[in-house]
């Protein structure tokens, strides 16, 4: 094999790698965050709790997706303290993936995503159980630090919406 042959196959194999660990991360990473499939399921089910639905719009080579996911938005999701808070699912935004909204349409996740002007990633948003916003989105990630306090803040105001005080 000729060296410039030779530098261009490493190269495109070294690229096929990369590409390989980050979908690797993104899936494992997301693997304590269910696939939204039903969202007026997901959304009875957080009414019967007075809970929030929070959906994290991801994409499958996203490596700040798979960062968010892996160090706050799964842990979030196995902690006992949000259990009755939260109804946790994933939607990644370019993907064809079969969804039932709130409103019990079907649709896609890309479509879904599209419909609510969800076009970077990661973004969450927490939704009442009719589907309408609680919270002002959060959109990228900055450090690991901050993003779980964006959340825990986010995740407050929507619970004072959900539960205000009596």
């Amino acid at each position: 094999m000729i060296p410039c042959m030779k530098a261009l196959v490493l190269r495109w194999q070294g690229v096929c790698l990369l590409a390989w660990i980050l979908a690797w991360g993104l899936a494992h990473a997301a693997e304590g965050l269910p696939l939204a499939r039903d969202l007026q399921q997901d959304a009875e089910q957080a009414r019967a709790r007075r809970a929030a639905v929070l959906i994290a719009f991801v994409s499958p080579n996203c490596p700040y997706c798979a960062l968010a996911l892996r160090e706050v938005l799964v842990p979030t999701s196995l902690n006992p303290d949000y259990q009755d808070k939260l109804v946790m699912r994933r939607v990644y935004t370019r993907e064809q993936l079969p969804l039932r909204d709130f409103a019990g349409r079907r649709t896609t996740h890309r479509d879904f995503s599209r419909q609510l002007g969800i076009f970077l990633v990661p973004t969450v948003v927490l939704f009442d159980p009719d589907g309408q916003p609680l919270a002002k989105p959060l959109v990228g990630i900055t450090t690991v630090e901050q993003y779980g306090y964006d959340l825990d803040e986010a995740i407050a105001q929507a619970m004072a919406r959900l539960r205000p005080p009596s």
